[in-house]
Order: C-alpha cells, then sequence, then structure tokens
C-alpha cells in the first residue's frame, strides 16, 4: 500500500545521507550534466539555423533561378533573361516606373583578410541599383552603403563579429584587386547578414564573370506570383525557375534542420544509454550498501512498495540536478555562440546557437527518464531481499 508519509520519510532519510555517498552519487549527476549539456547543445544549432534561414524571406519577393537550379550557387542567368524578368507582368515598380527588382550574383569566394594573411571563404552578393528598395529590411548601421561601379563592400553584422577582418575600414581581396568594406549593416538576424554586399557589376569584373546567378524580384502583392510565372514559364526563350523567396530559404534550412535534429537526438540516446548505466552502477552500489537498513525498515512496516519509489524519487533527483546543471551550462557556454555552416549546394550561413525553453524542457524530461530507470531497477531488486536474509548481514 502506497503511503506517502513512508515515502517521505525515507526520501528524507536518503538525501541527509548524501555528503557520504557524494563520490559515486557524482557520477549519475556529471552523466546526466553531460547528456543534457549536449543534446541542447545540438538542438539548439538546428533551432538557431532554421530561425535565421526562415527570417530572410518574404512572400511578396521571387526568386529566379535558372531551369533546374535548386540554388543560386548552381544558377546562371543571361542579361537578356534578367531584362525578360524585370519587365514580366506582376512586377512592383518605384515612383521613376523602374523595376524593383535586383539582378544578382551570388559566390563563396576565397577572401584575403588583413593580419596575418588570414584566407577565408565568404559570400559575395553583388547587387543591383534598386537592391535597397527590394530590401527595406537592411539598414546601414555603421559607415555608409558602397558606391555602384566602385570596389566597396558592405559587411553583415554576423559575419562581421566573427571575422574581425570585415570592420569598416578595412581592405580585403577578392579575386583581382582589393575591396574596401564602407559600412555594415543589419538585417534583422537573417541569413544575408552573413555576407557581404557589393555592385553586381564590380563583382562580375573582379571575379571574371558576366552573367547573373539570380534575379530578385519585389511583386506587386503576394497574390501576383500566378500571373508573373506564367509569363516567364510561358516564355519560349526563358528556362527558369521561380520561387517565392519564403519558400526558397525554407527549403534551404529544412535538409540541414532535420539532419541537425536527428544528430542531436541519435547522440543524445546514445549518451543517455551510457548515462543509465552510470545511473545503474550509483544506485546498486548505494541500495546494496543500505540493504540491511532497508530490511530493519521493512520489519519495522514500511511497505516494500514505498521504498521502491523513495529510491526511484532519489534517482530522479539526482537526476534532475545533473540536468539543470548541464542546461546552465549549455546557456551559458553555447547559447548565442556564432557557429559558420555550409548548406549542401546552398551560401555559407552564419547563425547563432539558440537555447530555447523547450529544449531546456526536452533536456530535464531525459534526465527523469534516466533518474528513473536508474533507481527504480535497483530498488525493485532490493525490496524483493527476504527480511530475514537482509537482517543476517548484521
Amino acid at each position: 500500500m502506497i503511503s506517502f508519509r513512508q515515502i517521505f520519510a525515507m526520501v528524507e532519510m536518503n538525501l541527509s545521507t548524501l555528503p557520504q555517498r557524494l563520490g559515486g552519487c557524482s557520477v549519475l549527476i556529471i552523466g546526466n550534466a553531460g547528456v543534457v549539456a549536449v543534446l541542447i547543445s545540438v538542438l539548439a544549432m538546428a533551432v538557431g539555423f532554421t530561425r535565421t534561414v526562415n527570417q530572410t524571406g518574404r512572400p511578396d519577393r521571387v526568386i529566379v533561378l535558372r531551369g533546374g537550379s535548386n540554388s543560386e550557387l548552381t544558377s546562371v542567368l543571361s542579361r537578356d533573361a534578367a531584362l525578360t524578368i524585370d519587365d514580366a507582368p506582376g512586377v512592383k515598380h518605384d515612383a521613376k516606373g523602374d523595376s524593383i527588382a535586383s539582378s544578382e550574383s551570388v559566390m563563396v569566394v576565397p577572401v584575403n583578410l588583413p593580419g596575418n594573411n588570414k584566407r577565408i571563404s565568404m559570400t559575395v552578393r553583388g547587387v543591383s541599383r534598386n537592391a535597397a528598395m527590394l530590401r527595406p529590411e537592411i539598414h546601414i548601421t555603421e559607415g555608409r552603403m558602397f558606391t555602384p561601379g566602385m570596389r566597396e563592400l558592405i559587411a553583415g553584422r554576423t559575419i562581421q563579429k566573427q571575422f574581425p577582418g570585415l570592420k569598416v575600414g578595412n581592405r580585403v581581396t577578392i579575386g583581382n584587386g582589393e575591396w574596401q568594406i564602407v559600412g555594415a549593416f543589419d538585417s534583422g538576424g537573417d541569413s544575408h547578414e552573413s555576407e557581404v554586399l557589393g555592385d553586381v557589376e564590380s563583382v562580375l569584373d573582379a571575379l571574371r564573370r558576366k552573367s547573373f546567378t539570380s534575379v530578385t524580384v519585389m511583386l506587386e502583392s503576394p497574390g501576383a506570383l500566378g500571373a508573373f510565372k506564367s509569363a516567364l514559364m510561358s516564355d519560349p526563350t526563358l528556362s527558369v525557375e521561380v520561387v517565392r523567396e519564403s519558400d526558397y530559404y525554407a527549403q534551404l534550412s529544412g535538409n540541414l534542420s532535420h539532419l541537425l535534429i536527428v544528430v542531436g537526438l541519435l547522440v543524445g540516446v546514445i549518451m543517455s544509454i551510457g548515462a543509465i548505466f552510470g545511473a545503474l552502477n550509483t544506485m546498486y552500489t548505494t541500495v546494496s550498501s543500505r540493504r540491511v537498513e532497508v530490511a530493519t525498515l521493512r520489519a519495522m512496516g514500511f511497505d516494500s512498495t514505498n521504498v521502491i519509489i523513495s529510491f526511484a524519487v532519489e534517482g530522479i533527483i539526482l537526476a534532475l540536478f545533473g540536468g539543470l546543471l548541464g542546461a546552465l551550462l549549455a546557456c551559458l557556454v553555447f547559447n548565442g555562440n556564432a557557429v559558420n555552416t555550409l548548406a549542401g549546394d546552398h551560401t555559407p550561413v552564419v547563425f547563432k546557437l539558440i537555447v530555447t525553453p523547450a529544449l531546456v524542457a526536452l533536456g530535464l524530461a531525459i534526465a527523469v527518464v534516466i533518474g528513473l530507470v536508474g533507481g527504480l531497477i535497483p530498488a525493485i531488486r532490493s525490496a524483493r531481499l527476504p527480511v530475514v536474509a537482509a537482517l543476517r548481514q548484521l
């Protein structure tokens, strides 16, 4: 019969002896801390990457790629095709009557940073004159906008923090010459902050290219996509893919996010199995060393079920303590850290690890399972030992 008074009394007694059993209990605590910290940190990568990429797209912007291409890096568009795209129905125009569109060249290129000749791979996006109106979320936070026709760049805040050599005023080597960083921009934490932007014609000239990789246009409204797409797809001179910008970046994030989640859960399961064995060893040692004490309590009238529950509660408390320690470690060490990843054929994205309450809750839930299994099995074995046999050890 379950008696909460008996359970509470035994749990209180068990916890009062923790200082004498600190060495053994630390195995369970540290094991759980490691499991939770690693699990949260890996899944925080998936959350951070997904949020960064998904913040980039807008439903009233469309990316046009070469037919058969699934990213800007694998696409090539001629200048004639770009002009046709700019004039398609559904494209929004500014007060002067010019289409709000940007013919762009997006490439991952080696860049020499100042200081120790450091060389990195970086996404350089050449944009057209109307790019500022096309992407109103981009705000210059330091310096100024680049001058069309000049070898000048503005750097996203995220990549600038990762590579201090991109600070305003520095010069970097790209292609066949030097470029000056004249400004830094913020775009709400989206993936464009992982790039440096410059005049498209200057970028093409420096990298000895002639064609664009994509054209991004602003539609009159999200509902104008149908007319815009139909006009381009029915044009016999074109072979293009038309993707709403929000869909494009959702597809970009999907595969890598799923991979990070699978890896995180797989690592968590493997480490959890190890932690369960550690918990079992700890609790077996604890229960065995107190076998006579448990038998005495049972002889005094304590129910074996209450004994089992009390040891399971002890295991859960120790595991939760380790889980909280691991969650705190993940928050202090990993939360907000910037990492760089290359998503298949897509451009490198610099993003921050984000530890959410949901991830902390998941980590603590796994810690509870580890503690429950680790405490329950040894307690059941001890409770099944006949009282007389246990008392003979006195």
